[in-house]
C-alpha cells in the first residue's frame, strides 16, 4: 500500500489547503480546546494567545493512545518534526526539528537538559524516555539560543511529568502484544496541605525482531539462515514533590531515570558481521532541585534552580572483521552535567514583564574503549575532558498597544577554552478577536557549542572548533472558526546555518588523524511549511485532525539533500465516538521519499503507514483498549538496511482512581 502515496499526499495537501481557504491557538495537535498556558517560549507562563512562537502542545490524553513503549512516536503528531528509529523500539531513535540536525533539539524534561554530553552530537536519544506520568509536552519550534542557549538551534521539546494536585490519584496500566511485548505502568499523584507530589514508574520488554534486514527482501533474500530477533527491555521512573515553605515560597525536589538494555545489530558498513549478538546498556538520571520566592508582593519572582544529570552508555560489538565470538569491541561513555542556574521575572506593569537569568554549567566527558581478541591488540586512549559555560540572558515581553504582544531578548554564552557568542530574539503575535485570528512571526539566532567529543576524541577530535550558528524565520497565523468547532494553523519558515561540523580530511587535521576529524565545513539550509487543521464535525460524534509539513533541506556546499528529511510528510486522523464510552481512531501517517544517509546516498521510498486505536471507558475506573499497527503490512525503512514493524496488534488496561 505504499505506491498510491502521492495521490494520498496531494488529498492531504488539499484538504490543509481547502480548510485554510475556508477559514486561535498556536499549531493544533489532538485536544481541543488546547491548554490555555505555556512555559517554554518565553521561560515563564504565557497565555498561548500571546505568544509569537511557533509551539505545539501534547496533552496527556494523546500521549495515553500511544503504546507504552515509548512517548516518542507521539511526536509524529505534530508538523514539522521528523522522528527516526534505527530498527524497532528500544533502538537508537532521533527527533529533527524543522530539517535540522538532531543535536540541534534541546530536549528538556520539567525544564532540565538532558542532551548526552558524551554523545558525538550532543543528541537526545528518545529510547531513554519512559512511559512515565507526563503531563504535556511542547515542542517550541526555530531557533531559541536566546533563552535556552546551547543545542536550541532547530528548537525545544520540553517533557512536563505531572505535579500533584488534589486528593490521591492512582493509575495503573499493562498492556501486551506482537512481538512478545509487554509493557506497564503505575503512578500516584495528589497534594495534602502544603506538599503536592507525583511518583511514577514504568517497564517494557520485548523480543522484538532483527535490527538488521528484518522485512527487507535484498537482505532477507540473500540469507543462508535466519535472521535472530532482538528484543529490548527499559524501566523508568520519575517524581516531584514540592512543598510550600510560607506563602510565595515553594521548594521542589525531583527526578527522572530509566535503565535500557537493548540488542544490537552492527553497522554492516563497518567490516563487521550486521546481524549478530551485539548488545548496549544506556542509562540516564536527572535530579533537580528549585526554589520559588515571590518578592515585594508578586513584582518580582526569583527562581534558584540546581541540577544534575548522567547519561551512561556500553556497547558490546561482537563479530567484528567477520569474526563472531572470537573478536568484540567495548566501548564506554559517561556523560556529566552539572549546573546552578538563577532566574527572576520583574512585572513592569503597563511596560510587562522583564526575565532576567544567569547560568554556570560543566560538562564531562569520560569513554574507554577495549577490545577481546585472542591476539595481542593496541590499547586505546581513554577520554577524560571538561567544560564550563557561564551564560547571562535577557528577555523582554510587553504589549505596546491592544492585542500587540512582543518579546526581545538576547543571551551571552562564554565557554572555557573555547569561543563566546551572542544570540537573540525577537517574537509578534497580533489578535483580531473579532474574526478569532492571530498573526504570529518571529525572528533568532541559534548557537550550539562543539561538543566534548568532537573536541577530545583521541581518533577524530579538533581542540579549536567553532560553534555551529543559524538564522530563523518563521510567519504564520493560527485561525479559530465556528465557536471554536474548527482550528487552522499555518506556518512558513526559513533557517540558515553555517559553521557546521563534519567528519572529514583536511590541513587542521593532526598527523595521525590520516583518515580525517571534525572540521567546521558545512553550510545547509532549510525552508518550509507547517499546516495543522482540527475540526469537530459532528459534535460528541466524528472529530478529523491533519497535519502536513513540507521541507527543503539542503547542504549548501554541495546542493545536495539532507539526508534523513523527507520533503513531504503529514498526517491524516479521525475520531469517532458512536456510543458514549466507545472511541475509535483510524489515522495514517505519510512520509515522501529521503535519503539515508548524506551525498544523497540510499534513496528510502515513501510510505504510508495505517493505525487503528479503540478505547472503551467501562466505568469511572476501568478502560481497555486495543490498537492495530501497520494494518497495510507496509514495508518500509527509517534507516536504510534496518527493518520496521509489520502488522502488529496490542491490547492494554487501565485504571484510575
Amino acid at each position: 500500500m505504499i505506491v498510491p502515496l502521492r495521490r494520498a499526499f496531494a488529498a492531504s495537501v488539499s484538504f490543509c489547503a481547502f480548510s485554510l481557504g475556508t477559514a486561535h491557538s498556536q499549531t493544533v495537535t489532538e485536544s481541543m480546546p488546547l491548554p490555555d498556558i505555556v512555559v517554554t517560549a518565553t521561560r515563564s507562563p504565557l497565555a498561548i494567545s500571546q505568544a509569537g512562537s511557533a509551539i505545539s502542545v501534547i496533552t496527556s490524553e494523546d500521549i495515553e493512545k500511544e503504546s507504552l513503549k515509548s512517548p516518542a512516536d507521539v511526536l509524529r503528531r505534530v508538523p514539522g518534526v521528523t522522528v527516526v528509529e534505527t530498527g524497532g523500539p528500544g533502538s537508537t531513535t532521533t527527533v529533527r526539528l524543522r530539517g535540522a540536525d538532531a543535536g540541534h533539539t534541546l530536549v528538556l524534561i520539567d525544564g532540565i537538559r538532558v542532551n548526552d554530553p558524551s554523545s558525538d552530537a550532543g543528541e537526545f536519544d528518545f529510547s531513554n524516555l519512559s512511559a512515565i506520568d507526563i503531563e504535556r509536552i511542547e515542542v517550541l519550534r526555530g531557533p531559541q539560543s536566546a533563552i535556552y542557549g546551547s543545542d536550541a538551534i532547530g528548537g525545544v521539546i520540553n517533557i512536563i511529568t505531572r505535579k500533584g494536585n488534589g486528593p490521591p490519584r492512582v493509575t495503573i496500566g499493562v498492556e501486551g502484544g506482537s512481538y512478545g511485548t509487554k509493557a506497564g505502568r503505575a503512578a500516584v499523584s495528589g497534594s495534602g496541605g502544603p506538599v503536592s507530589y507525583a511518583f511514577s514508574t514504568s517497564g517494557f520488554d520485548t523480543g522484538g525482531f532483527s535490527r538488521y534486514g528484518y522485512r527487507i527482501g535484498r537482505i532477507e533474500d540473500a540469507l543462508t539462515a535466519p535472521l535472530e530477533a532482538d528484543g529490548a527491555r527499559r524501566l523508568g521512573a520519575a517524581g516531584r514533590v514540592s512543598v510550600a515553605i510560607l506563602p510565595g515560597v515553594e521548594f521542589e525536589i525531583g527526578g527522572y531515570a530509566s535503565r535500557n538494555k537493548v540488542d544490537l545489530d552492527n553497522d554492516p558498513g563497518f567490516d563487521a558481521l550486521p546481524d549478530g549478538p551485539s548488545s548496549a546498556r544506556q542509562h540516564l538520571y536527572e535530579s533537580h532541585a528549585r526554589l520559588t520566592v515571590d518578592a515585594f508582593a508578586g513584582i518580582l519572582k526569583n527562581s534558584f534552580l540546581v541540577s544534575g544529570s548522567r547519561t551512561d552508555r556500553d556497547y558490546r560489538l561482537i563479530g567484528s572483521y567477520g569474526l563472531p565470538s572470537l573478536y568484540w569491541d567495548e566501548y564506554g561513555y559517561r556523560g556529566d552535567r552539572l549546573s546552578a542556574e538563577y532566574q527572576g521575572d520583574l512585572k513592569l506593569g503597563s511596560f510587562g514583564l522583564l526575565t532576567l537569568g544567569a547560568k554556570v554549567e560543566e560538562e564531562k566527558l569520560v569513554s574507554t574503549t577495549s577490545n577481546v581478541l585472542p591476539i595481542e591488540t593496541p590499547t586505546y586512549e581513554n577520554v577524560d575532558a571538561s567544560q564550563t559555560t557561564r551564560s547571562v540572558y535577557a528577555l523582554h515581553q510587553f504589549s505596546p498597544i491592544q492585542n500587540l504582544h512582543l518579546s526581545l531578548g538576547g543571551r551571552i554564552d562564554d565557554i572555557d577554552d573555547g569561543d563566546t557568542f551572542g544570540t537573540w530574539r525577537t517574537t509578534a503575535a497580533y489578535e483580531i478577536p473579532k474574526s478569532g485570528t492571530k498573526l504570529r512571526a518571529s525572528l533568532g539566532t541559534g548557537a550550539k557549542a562543539p561538543t566534548l567529543y568532537q573536541k577530545f576524541d583521541p581518533f577524530s577530535g579538533t581542540a579549536n572548533l567553532e560553534s555551529e550558528r543559524s538564522i530563523g524565520f518563521d510567519m504564520g497565523f493560527d485561525q479559530s472558526l465556528a465557536d471554536d468547532r474548527v482550528l487552522l494553523s499555518a506556518t512558513f519558515f526559513a533557517n540558515r546555518f553555517r559553521n557546521l561540523i563534519a567528519y572529514g580530511v583536511a590541513d587542521t587535521c593532526r598527523p595521525e588523524q590520516m583518515y580525517g576529524c571534525f572540521i567546521n565545513v558545512r553550510h545547509a539550509r532549510t525552508s518550509g511549511v507547517e499546516l495543522s487543521a482540527d475540526m469537530v464535525v459532528i459534535p460528541a460524534w466524528l472529530r478529523v485532525k491533519a497535519t502536513y509539513t513540507y521541507l527543503e533541506a539542503f547542504d549548501e556546499d554541495t546542493d545536495l539533500r539532507l539526508a534523513r528529511r523527507p520533503q513531504h510528510q503529514g498526517r491524516l486522523g479521525f475520531s469517532i465516538t458512536p456510543v458514549p464510552g466507545l472511541s475509535i481512531e483510524p489515522s495514517v501517517v505519510l512520509v515522501g521519499s529521503r535519503f539515508s544517509s548524506p551525498g544523497e546516498l540510499y534513496e528510502l521510498a515513501p510510505y504510508a503507514r495505517f493505525d487503528l486505536h479503540a478505547d472503551y471507558e467501562i466505568s469511572e475506573t476501568f478502560s481497555i483498549y486495543a490498537r492495530a499497527e501497520n494494518l497495510t503490512d507496509a514495508r518500509y525503512q527509517e534507516v536504510y538496511g534496518y527493518g520496521t514493524a509489520g502488522r502488529s496488534f496490542y491490547a492494554g488496561l487501565r485504571a484510575t482512581w
